[in-house]
């Protein structure tokens, strides 16, 4: 460890333990289990200092601690004079030098503060535009309605509006902890709701899902859905990148987040927004301490008191009821342990039995005992909970109780009818039915109209899922459980399939194995399916991997195959790839060449366009000896044109891999043996998409004329089959190459490449839009117009910055250098 840092290690502690960074550090390391010896000790610390953050004696407490681990821990000790260094705002060479900013010039500043020693010329502060408002056309207004029968929470409430005023120099964070069941998305809906003219971006809502049977959300999964939520069509495949753009889009923005049903304070830490001005509320089970170190204020919930519980039951029942009945609604509520979802749910029961009196309720739930998941959430008395939700589920008729116990057996937590309509195996009118009963007793949630797709959506409490579960597996068969999610599966795979058909009709359909008759899919449009398929895409891969564990191989490479579309045109790279690796999986154990020949050319595709060169080419070399092989194995006509049909897309898919490499010979003798075969079996669409890529390599060669020759032809064919997405990309390339050849005389090859970027905003590429952009700019830096090409490069790496790190990168270095 650098010496003088060593000598001052003490003192440099005491400072550096005060910075967010090195506590953030220490927290990783503790969460980790990297430094078992500081793991118990400094999570004490922790919880001492985050009650009295002013204690000095803790901080010389940790300070001793950890000098101790880096005099014992050398590797330790260098680690820690990094974050020292970081902490105290010095680099790895002049740890000592002061650190000083200036400002001159006329300079534009956007936000409140400057940090600076000297400040010469004017100097003009300006509001920061906010990125979010001005990603989408509607501002997201996410956050579901407060129930009607909300009660009392006044101090949690007049907690949570003390903490906006008590917040200066950072995002509001309000964690909500509490029991299953107590109320914490409730007061949280109805806190920011009653603030929503304090959100002019919006509020967002993300389900963390961390108590869900099948696991919490991925973090990429839970970015994503926020970025599209501001607007972002496309986001990055790794989570880091992911996470910085999250911060970047909501860096200025004024917007409410309730993240809900957290897990952890990790799964919460890359969600947190970067803007000062944000308040996020975090309700979890678990008390997330950890956040401390990010600001987080704690607001713990409890049950209900009596009185509160009763009042909760009258607006359920009306007070003329409870009055009749006062010591058994008092009995009733404490036989719910004063929990507010059980309350309900007893209540619903109740309100629909209007000549029952409450005492039979009352002996309802004190008889009720039993084992299983439920016993987890032991609040007050556990088995009167139990007994609160199976008497609400005992007294439901046949075919509500059949519905309640088979939606639980999706794969998600959230669903629309059509989707319920599946699982139960009833037509979607008699789900629409079914779903009103269930949330009319409180056993489901209805979460409204998804904005996206028109339909209603619900979902389950997890309390209440657990406990449908527990039903299911006492009155399912193993038959009946496989044949309804066997339902759903087939939905799903028939409405991807209608999707791509609707979305992508060149690409050709392969088979599809359905067990039934599925449900007809809601789609009747382009537009429409694009949109069902943005809203289900996380929903399509829990149905894909549900039907893996369940060893349904054909279901399974099938419906990676039918979401072409999705891959195509939204590109979620990481879902692409991970449909892919399981639908080959798959593919191979059901023993279908053809599902295995599609998986490795798709998949190889996806693996190409985030770089995974050398994986890509394995997957295409791997798809071309299996089509040698059904070649010369096949005499039929038919089956020998599939064959040499496959081995070209192999081809063409290892001349793409390598164009993309810059090996440029090999892709040309690889595009050149599949435009053979293309046009050797009639296949006129591959054909012209073939001509599209050696148009593309003889304009990188530095070929112009051959490249305009290949491009004109392309595009007229792809128009002549009706592909508008890849006729558009021959057009940009031949703008380009027009560019090139024709040199000052620009024009034409501007006129071509605006014409592209029209047919792609019309399609809505975001990344195409910003490859033509960056075309435009190229052809106005060839030819000397520096002012005109640092506009174009702009516009372009404001299209590239949400979608692509790497074309990011490339047009900041092209605007560096114009200066």
């Amino acid at each position: 460890m650098d010496e003088v840092v060593a000598a001052e290690l003490p003192a440099a502690l005491a400072v550096a333990l005060r910075q967010p960074e090195v506590l953030r550090a220490l927290v990783r390391l503790v969460e980790d289990g990297v430094r078992p010896g500081l793991v118990d000790p400094v999570r004490d610390w922790i919880v001492r200092y985050a009650c009295d953050p002013q204690a000095e004696a803790h901080v010389r407490e940790l300070t001793d601690l950890v000098r101790r681990q880096a005099e014992l821990r050398p590797d330790f000790a260098e680690e820690l004079s990094g974050w020292i260094a970081s902490a105290l705002g010095v680099g790895a060479s002049d740890r000592h030098d002061r650190v000083a900013n200036g400002v001159g010039g006329s300079a534009t500043v956007s936000g409140p503060v400057v940090q600076a020693r000297d400040i010469t010329g004017g100097v003009h502060f300006h509001p920061a535009p906010s990125p979010a408002a001005t990603d989408v056309g509607v501002v997201p207004r996410q956050l579901p309605p407060v129930p009607d029968h909300f009660t009392n929470r006044r101090d949690e409430l007049a907690r949570l509006d003390r903490l906006v005023g008590t917040v200066r120099d950072g995002p509001l964070v309000a964690v909500i902890s509490g029991p299953a069941g107590v109320g914490k998305t409730t007061l949280a809906r109805r806190w920011l709701l009653a603030r929503a003219d304090s959100f002019p971006d919006g509020q967002l809502y993300a389900d963390l899902r961390g108590h869900s049977p099948d696991g919490p959300a991925r973090p990429g999964e839970l970015l994503g859905h926020l970025l599209r939520s501001l607007g972002r069509t496309e986001v990055p495949t790794e989570l880091n990148e992911q996470a910085a753009l999250w911060r970047s889009v909501t860096a200025e923005a004024r917007f409410a987040l309730l993240l809900d049903n957290a897990l952890s304070a990790a799964q919460v830490r890359p969600l947190l927004p970067g803007s000062v001005s944000a308040v996020t509320a975090v309700t979890s089970r678990n008390r997330l301490t950890g956040l401390g170190l990010e600001g987080a204020a704690f607001v713990p919930l409890n049950v209900l008191e009596t009185r509160d519980a009763v009042e909760l039951l009258s607006r359920r029942l009306g007070v003329e009821r409870v009055r009749r009945e006062p010591e058994a609604a008092r009995a009733m509520t404490r036989a719910c342990a004063n929990l507010p979802l059980a309350v309900c749910v007893a209540g619903a029961r109740l309100a629909a039995r209007p000549r029952q009196p409450l005492a039979a309720m009352v002996r309802a739930l004190s008889d009720g005992e039993g084992t299983g998941p439920l016993n987890a959430l032991r609040v007050g008395r556990e088995s009167a909970v139990r007994a609160a939700l199976h008497e609400s589920y005992r007294l439901l008729a046949p075919e509500p109780a059949a519905a309640y116990r088979r939606l639980s057996l999706l794969p998600t937590a959230s669903f629309t009818p059509p989707v319920a309509a599946a699982v139960c195996g009833t037509a979607p009118d008699e789900a629409d039915r079914l779903l009103d009963e269930l949330a009319e007793a409180n056993l489901v949630e209805d979460l409204g109209p998804d904005p996206r797709t028109g339909l209603d959506r619900y979902r389950f409490h997890d309390l209440l899922r657990a406990h449908a579960r527990e039903c299911a597996a006492e009155a399912e068969t193993d038959t009946a459980v496989s044949a309804a999610l066997r339902r759903v599966v087939d939905f799903h795979l028939s409405a991807a399939t209608a999707a791509e058909t609707l979305l992508t009709p060149s690409h050709r359909t392969l088979s599809r194995d359905y067990a039934g008759r599925p449900v007809p899919p809601p789609l009747t449009d382009g537009p429409g399916a694009l949109r069902w398929l943005d809203a289900e895409r996380d929903h399509l891969m829990a149905v894909l991997r549900n039907a893996a564990d369940r060893g349904w191989h054909a279901s399974v490479w099938q419906l990676a195959d039918a979401l072409w579309p999705l891959w195509l045109l939204l590109r979620p790279y990481e879902l692409w790839i991970e449909a892919h690796e399981i639908g080959l999986a798959a593919a191979r154990h059901a023993g279908d060449r053809e599902g295995v020949s599609r998986m490795l050319t798709s998949g190889g595709t996806g693996l190409r366009n985030v770089g995974r060169l050398e994986e890509a080419l394995l997957w295409f070399r791997q798809a071309r000896e299996l089509a040698r092989e059904e070649v010369a194995q096949r005499s039929e006509s038919e089956a020998l044109t599939t064959a040499r049909r496959n081995e070209a897309q192999a081809l063409h898919g290892l001349g793409q891999t390598y164009r993309l490499a810059g090996r440029l010979g090999e892709a040309v003798t690889h595009f050149t043996a599949a435009l053979a075969l293309r046009e050797g079996i009639g296949y006129r669409r591959g054909a012209a998409l073939t001509r599209l890529s050696l148009g593309d390599t003889a304009l990188a060669a530095g070929r112009p004329d051959e490249a305009v020759e290949h491009l004109e032809r392309a595009r007229t064919e792809l128009n002549e089959a009706h592909d508008p997405y890849d006729a558009a990309r021959a057009l940009a390339l031949l703008g380009r190459a027009l560019a090139r050849r024709d040199g000052a005389r620009h024009e034409t090859a501007d006129r071509v490449l605006l014409g592209a970027l029209a047919e792609f905003e019309e399609a809505g590429s975001v990344h195409w839009q910003g490859h033509v952009l960056e075309m435009l700019g190229e052809a106005a830096e060839e030819r000397g117009d520096v002012e005109r090409a640092r506009d174009w490069y702009a516009q372009s790496l404001a299209r590239y910055r949400p979608v692509s790190d790497r074309d990011r990168d490339r047009l900041e270095s092209r605007l560096r250098a114009l200066g």
